[in-house]
């Protein structure tokens, strides 16, 4: 048997990338972790879901300054914002939590961290930094970055992306972003409350595209009503730097040239995953653009090779990449057959108001033509909204042809917590019929939850039927 340095190898110091190594070192095994960038943490730490939930609450804290009439308070009206404090508070957020991810830690476990890029010799072996390094096993988790449209002029010119838009010296006077998914959504919103002028420019017709058109333009008209220009279905043909500003030209949903002006472009449109320099030709490990591909065992086309996180292609959450990342544990470390499932897969948009979903929406259920029902309750009936002045939104409850769940959609305030309780019945198995039965603390958003399923047993309890052979035993006269 052939003896290698280690006995798992990581590439990657992510949310997967870290869930495997901290797993493997705990359970006795001689642990490798290689990280490209300066310290661990990942995207998601530094540049992406941290910096992003910090930024929305400072513009929501702002936002409700501007609004303190609505609360019985007086008028008042905020001095301009100094995005240097903005992005100092963003620093020390991602410094608390880096403590979680730090060197020190992870060392402390027993894993052997390495910085710098890493690039496949052969199946069981890596070059770092000019050092070969061998593994019986190893795992890619290397992620994804900001996708870069190929876009005549935009390499000539300084736009942003998630990764430095969270450290800017000063507000952006005015903001176009490109593109309209999750990210965009929600830098939009947050630097619009903060004082930019904002545009959004899309290509489909709609916002946040996966999602039931319903809830997005909800999402879409409340961006709108607090200042934000859209263009949708349009097409950007090219941008130029003039006059210390930027320009980007495009043709809208009638085929007109147009042209809107910023300070700043953010460049949104979805990610890439991060295999360049991997030379996964060397290992023999199958890769497309899309991603690497691996079975339900999240084992590539090299069995000893592992993949999980953005680096497949599949979900693009932390949530998922940290999922993922036990599954490969479980498979390469502990020998414990497990494979991925992702029927209840729950994410979240952080807009206000929020956007959360798990399993199957309404969009999904019809283009697969599945007979469904659909459920509702409105935020603007639950008490604790209305106090709360959040009465934007409703819930969507899907169920199936024999009275299962298929999936639902939160869109309102605190929407990220509510599925949580929807994360817990789904995956535990909770009879729906419990759910309605359960006593739920009075006044709280939660409510929601209990009142939409109940509408599905209210619908039979006070049927026709039911009040016929209630007349017929107990003669009530209605």
């Amino acid at each position: 048997m052939a003896k290698y340095e280690y006995d798992i190898g990581i590439i990657g110091g992510g949310a997967a990338g870290l869930t495997v190594a901290s797993g493997a070192a705990q359970l006795g095994a001689k642990t490798l972790l290689v990280e490209r960038e300066p310290s661990l943490g990942g995207d998601c730490l530094h540049f992406g879901c941290v910096p992003s939930k910090t930024l929305i609450k400072t513009a929501k804290v702002y936002q409700q300054f501007k609004n303190t009439e609505m609360f019985g308070l007086p008028a008042i009206t905020p001095p301009p914002v100094d995005f240097r404090q903005v992005a100092g508070r963003i620093k020390n957020v991602v410094d608390h939590i880096q403590v979680h991810d730090s060197v020190a830690r992870f060392s402390g476990l027993g894993v052997n961290i390495k910085f710098g890029p890493a690039e496949f010799m052969d199946e069981h072996t890596i070059n770092c930094q000019g050092k070969r390094i061998s593994a019986a096993k190893w795992v890619v988790a290397t992620g994804s970055s900001a996708a870069v449209p190929s876009i005549s002029g935009l390499d000539s010119i300084k736009y942003l992306t998630n990764r430095d838009v969270f450290s800017l010296d000063a507000l952006p006077q005015s903001l176009i972003v490109v593109g309209a998914g999750a990210i965009a959504m929600e830098m939009a919103q947050s630097f619009n409350r903060l004082g930019s002028k904002v545009t959004v420019l899309q290509r489909s017709d709609q916002v946040l595209s996966k999602e039931d058109r319903d809830m997005a333009d909800i999402v879409m008209n409340s961006l709108a009503l607090e200042g934000v220009q859209f263009h949708l279905g349009c097409t950007v043909r090219r941008v130029s730097e003039e006059n210390s500003g930027k320009k980007v030209y495009f043709k809208n949903s009638q085929g007109e040239l147009q042209t809107v002006a910023g300070t700043e472009i953010l460049i949104a449109l979805g990610r890439e995953v991060n295999t360049a320099g991997l030379n996964l030709e060397n290992c023999g490990v199958a890769y497309s653009s899309t991603g690497i591909e691996v079975d339900k065992k999240l084992r590539t086309s090299q069995k000893h090779i592992y993949a999980a996180g953005d680096v497949i292609g599949g979900y693009q959450f932390t949530h998922a990449a940290g999922y993922e990342g036990g599954i490969v544990l479980s498979n390469a470390v502990l020998h414990f057959p497990r494979k991925v499932n992702y029927t209840w897969m729950p994410w979240c948009t952080y807009t206000g108001p929020e956007l959360a979903s798990i399993g199957m929406n309404e969009k999904r259920a019809i283009a697969s033509a599945i007979p469904h029902k659909i459920y509702t309750e409105q935020f603007e009936d639950n008490d604790r909204s209305y106090a709360e002045g959040e009465t934007q939104g409703f819930i969507k409850l899907i169920i199936g042809e024999k009275g299962k769940p298929l999936g639902v959609q939160i869109l309102g305030s605190r929407a990220g917590d509510l599925l949580s309780q929807w994360v817990a019945v789904l995956n535990g198995k909770v009879k729906l019929s419990n759910m309605a039965g359960a006593i739920q603390p009075y006044p709280t958003f939660a409510e929601i939850n209990k009142r939409v399923v109940g509408g599905i047993y209210s619908e039979k309890l006070f049927s026709d039927k039911v009040r016929k052979v209630l007349h017929y035993f107990f003669n009530y006269r209605g």
